[in-house]
């Protein structure tokens, strides 16, 4: 059992909890809790760590993946110290990074993918993921300029579909945007112009890719120049734009509808 803060593999989980960087040039990221560890792929687990008194409680088959990883006790003060939740459920996984790319992405049959610029809250990316494994979407392209992927809010907030839900990135989303047309998916912009159409007037059937810009600015122009088509969500009252999840959630959920 591990019952120093000061022990090496315990500033190691905090560095790759707190550093973004760090976490990339190991090529890990920490997944916290009991769900995660179930659903994380046994050969991308690498280690796991429990806090004392918890193996007990659970279940035979999450014991069973225990026992073929392997697996350190750490004791309550010390999980507590490198949990990133203010009520730790006593699991914690250093996970190899899954990897994509946007090539792979766009080759799916008839594909259906968000593409997601400048976008900060670790909520909302947590949620779109999860969201689009739901809808069924192909792929999440993300600009490098969007919260990390990694981070442990982000990973908390997907419940799984991290593990399972294909993503790559994006230097230029413009050239990206590009390939994407070159490749027969129709581009839509989701914002507020003249050009603008309700999101559910357009036909998703072919392959199509939506793209959602930041919280507070929305999206760039350049972006939305580089669309063929421009998506707007019809909303009452005084409300001037949607959370960023709950708008590409709709966009998803509308392409699911139709090709259903």
């Amino acid at each position: 059992m591990i019952t120093s803060v000061s022990n090496g593999r315990v500033k190691y989980i905090q560095t790759l909890m707190s550093k973004a960087s760090f976490r990339k040039k190991e090529g890990k990221f920490i997944a916290e809790g009991i769900k995660m560890f179930e659903e994380a792929t046994k050969g991308d687990v690498l280690e796991v760590y429990i806090k004392e008194g918890v193996y007990d409680s659970l279940n035979i088959d999450t014991k069973k993946k225990l026992e073929r990883i392997g697996y350190e006790i750490l004791s309550e003060s010390v999980f507590k110290k490198v949990s990133d939740t203010v009520t730790p459920q006593g699991i914690l996984s250093v996970v190899k990074m899954p990897s994509s790319d946007v090539k792979k992405i766009i080759s799916d049959e008839n594909p259906s993918i968000a593409v997601l610029e400048n976008i900060q809250d670790p909520g909302n990316i947590g949620t779109i993921i999860r969201s689009a494994e739901g809808a069924g979407v192909s792929g999440i392209i993300m600009t490098k300029d969007c919260v990390d992927i990694f981070n442990p809010k982000v990973i908390r907030s997907t419940m799984g579909s991290i593990y399972r839900m294909p993503f790559a990135f994006t230097a230029n989303i413009e050239e990206t945007l590009d390939l994407l047309k070159k490749n027969g998916i129709k581009t839509y912009a989701c914002a507020l112009n003249k050009d603008a159409n309700a999101y559910d007037k357009y036909d998703y059937k072919k392959p199509s890719a939506f793209v959602i810009g930041n919280e507070g600015n929305g999206l760039k122009e350049s972006t939305v120049k580089a669309c063929e088509n421009v998506a707007f969500i019809p909303m009452c009252g005084s409300v001037e734009s949607l959370n960023a999840s709950v708008a590409a959630s709709l966009m998803m959920y509308e392409i699911f509808r139709q090709r259903r």
